[in-house]
């Protein structure tokens, strides 16, 4: 099981023939933060720029970024929304008319370009490496989505109020490489804290790498029983 708290309640019912691997989530963004997969055009896009990436974000995370994205116009913008459905990716477009998608994003114009939406799926978990402040969505609606991806790069998280069934989220914010926001002017409060912050990025980042290893936990109890 992942933690003490699973042996606990299954102590309750009287199973007792329980140990503790933890979560095999930290082995796999600790494998591709280690190994990216490379885009060409987001590297284009964000060279020689600080970058703040959104990742998962529903359209109450949005209305919320509208302020921080006037903000910040020093800063290049990666949004990636849960859904890319073509109504709202227009709605995302009407927030921020200055944004182009990625589906658009050519050589020719990603220098240029200050924000950029993505439009389609699986790029997510690759984008991080070229941000150095996230924003993970849902946590204005049933829960935030991934923050292990985006910390295992390095990168201090930022979401909403909805986080309490999510355990890495507490300890993130425990250490102090995460924060919880409710409005526009937390957000911005919290992008300031995290924009210069190498000590968040770095305790993000063993947050994960100190995690590691259920994976191979589990292989080794499985293999002693098979053998």
């Amino acid at each position: 099981v992942q933690n003490q708290e699973s042996i606990n309640l299954l102590k309750q019912l009287n199973l007792n023939n329980a140990s503790i691997a933890g979560d095999t989530r930290f082995d796999r963004v600790a494998e591709n933060a280690a190994h990216p997969t490379d885009l060409p055009l987001i590297r284009q896009f964000a060279a020689e720029h600080r970058v703040f990436i959104a990742g998962s974000t529903w359209p109450a995370d949005e209305q919320l970024l509208q302020e921080l994205a006037a903000a910040i116009p020093d800063w290049k913008i990666i949004l990636a929304p849960h859904e890319i459905g073509a109504e709202h990716i227009r709605q995302i477009q009407n927030l921020f008319p200055a944004a182009i998608r990625y589906s658009e994003l050519t050589t020719a114009n990603a220098s240029q370009a200050n924000m950029i939406i993505i439009d389609n799926i699986g790029m997510l978990s690759s984008l991080y490496q070229y941000a150095e402040v996230a924003y993970i969505g849902g946590g204005f609606g049933v829960g935030i989505h991934n923050t292990l991806e985006a910390a295992a790069f390095g990168l201090p998280v930022i979401f909403g109020p909805n986080y309490r069934k999510f355990q890495e989220a507490h300890d993130l914010l425990k250490i102090g490489a995460a924060k919880s926001v409710e409005d526009e002017q937390s957000l911005i409060t919290a992008f300031q804290l995290f924009k210069n912050n190498q000590k968040a990025a770095a305790l993000a980042k063993t947050y994960v790498t100190q995690q590691k290893g259920a994976t191979a936990s589990i292989y080794e109890k499985v293999e002693g029983y098979l053998n």
